[in-house]
């Protein structure tokens, strides 16, 4: 396996979680009238076909 290759395309990756997610919630919290409403839940899911990855990550955005 070519080490960087596999830095690369994972870095690209998790770039467009992060930005596609962060699109989402603001999409969100914005058509839903949400801020200033306390916190946000948030859960994302990590799998990978073919795997036994899940990953699960939680946590809570402050709408303040």
């Amino acid at each position: 396996m070519d080490e960087q290759r596999f830095n690369m395309s994972m870095r690209k990756f998790l770039k467009e979680v992060g930005v596609t997610s962060q699109q989402e919630i603001e999409r969100v919290v914005r058509e839903e009238d949400l801020s200033g409403k306390g916190k946000l839940k948030v859960k994302a899911v990590l799998t990978a076909a073919g795997t036994g990855l899940n990953h699960v990550v939680e946590g809570e955005i402050d709408l303040e």
